[in-house]
């Protein structure tokens, strides 16, 4: 990998506690959206993936904000994100899509690809029900996750958006790292299996919203090195203001009115 590749600051760590400045703009962008709604359900089908150690409810505001706008949007349902934690007592539980090392991973570095595979399942039966596909849009951890779902399914998936995701290396370029080894983790491997994933192609267009301010995720590990049909969006956020900001609500709603 690149030697730009590295954890957030401390400076920019230390930048987290000013989160509340990137929400001063919410609240008047929540009201204009709900004076000019437009139509139901007329813009896109979304699904909105929240980030390690949240849940919907760190979404919904600007849920409500693109549903204002016309989309029909969800949450992901499947309550706190805790990067899969206990779904798998075995890698070799996991489909063989997944290129693992099978005598040397550990259950632990499986976790995340399991919630994976539990999230297309819940995409596929939300695309069943709602009779089109979906957009996904994801929040740091979420968005990888929406990036795995969408390689699956090319056919449900027409987009995906994700803001200050660790797209590169996992949890090893993000001020969570000292957790998951203590944990044991071997991050190293970690970061070389999600480099394997970069084989299956993204064929759909990803917006990538990221910022040098980011006390969470390196942005360099927010890059998209390998997909074709990328667009990569800086602002200047913290990683916790990302998805209560309302010039990122901007950028994600232009991304999907651009999807045509």
């Amino acid at each position: 990998m690149s030697n730009d590749l590295r954890p957030p600051s401390r400076l920019n760590l230390l930048r987290e506690l000013a989160v509340g400045a990137d929400m001063i703009g919410a609240p008047a962008a929540l009201m204009r959206a709900r004076m000019r709604r437009k139509v139901p359900n007329s813009g896109r089908a979304v699904i909105v993936l929240p980030g390690f150690g949240a849940n919907d409810a760190s979404t919904a505001p600007m849920r409500y904000f693109l549903s204002q706008q016309g989309h029909q949007v969800e949450g992901w349902g499947l309550g706190l994100n805790t990067g899969g934690r206990g779904l798998v007592t075995d890698v070799n539980d996991l489909p063989e899509r997944w290129e693992f090392d099978r005598e040397v991973a550990t259950p632990g570095e499986a976790e995340v690809p399991a919630l994976c595979e539990k999230m297309v399942g819940r995409t596929q039966a939300r695309v069943a029900a709602l009779g089109r596909p979906v957009t996904l849009i994801g929040w740091s951890l979420g968005g990888y996750i929406a990036r795995e779902v969408a390689r699956e399914l090319p056919g449900e998936v027409e987009a995906v958006i994700t803001m200050g995701s660790p797209v590169v290396g996992g949890p090893k370029y993000t001020a969570t790292a000292p957790l998951f080894r203590r944990r044991g983790l071997d991050l190293d491997r970690m970061e070389g299996e999600i480099g394997k994933r970069a084989k299956i192609p993204l064929t759909q267009p990803v917006t990538a919203i990221y910022s040098k301010s980011d006390g969470i995720v390196g942005w360099q590990a927010a890059i998209d090195r390998d997909s074709e049909n990328i667009r990569h969006i800086e602002v200047n956020v913290s990683h916790m203001g990302l998805g209560v900001n309302a010039k990122v609500w901007g950028i994600v709603q232009a991304a999907l009115e651009a999807q045509g």
